[in-house]
């Protein structure tokens, strides 16, 4: 998949890439970013769960997003104000859906704004059905068992998972009202949500702190 995703980046006018898993519009996993910016654009739509990707998903169609610095302001605010100062120009975003069954989405950007030609998204959405038939072999066993796949998500992101089951047992509270105190909590002291949620699994912050 990491290849896949390295020639893609290679052959479309494009500087980098990223592509995560996701179980609901607000529930997702970092599997692959080609580079630190990639990596910081996935971070900043986790924690605050808002942009192209989450968009890309929840509306199963592309995000294509040729300038957003113009484009994230009015769609979303929060992530425009949070990736303001990243050398991004333009985010295409693409769901990742094999049928009816949503995946995940992947991630493309360019430091210049500009479009992507029609041969140009046509390579791009070539890409995106090889990468799904990949994804949905690991996700069903064909390409390792379950550990070797669990391997590749981030350890952070396992805490949050963590810290979102103590909030609701704490609280009394659903999994996505959960998940929004936590980034509310991280978004308010200008920290990230993974440092927050290790934190918290490791008793230094209390599940009720997030109840006040």
């Amino acid at each position: 998949m990491a290849r896949v995703i390295r020639a893609c980046v290679d052959v479309l006018p494009v500087d980098g890439a990223s592509i995560s898993v996701m179980s609901g519009p607000r529930e997702r996993e970092t599997l692959y970013a080609s580079d630190k910016i990639a990596a910081q654009i996935e971070d900043v739509q986790f924690n605050l769960g808002e942009g192209p990707c989450f968009e890309a998903f929840s509306t199963r169609r592309p995000v294509l997003v040729p300038d957003l610095t113009q484009a994230s302001a009015e769609k979303w605010p929060v992530f425009a104000t949070a990736i303001a100062t990243l050398p991004i120009g333009a985010i295409f975003a693409f769901p990742l859906q094999a049928g009816a069954i949503g995946i995940g989405a992947i991630d493309l950007y360019r430091r210049r704004p500009g479009w992507l030609s029609g041969d140009e998204l046509a390579v791009a959405l070539e890409v995106i059905d090889l990468v799904t038939a990949v994804l949905l072999g690991l996700l069903l066993g064909e390409a390792g068992d379950a550990d070797g796949f669990q391997g590749v998500l981030s350890p952070g992101r396992e805490q949050v998972h963590q810290a979102t089951g103590m909030l609701i047992a704490a609280l009394t509270i659903s999994a996505e009202e959960a998940l929004a105190r936590l980034r509310g909590y991280a978004f308010v002291k200008g920290r990230s949500l993974d440092d927050v949620a290790k934190d918290m699994v490791s008793r230094r912050l209390s599940p009720l702190e997030l109840g006040k």
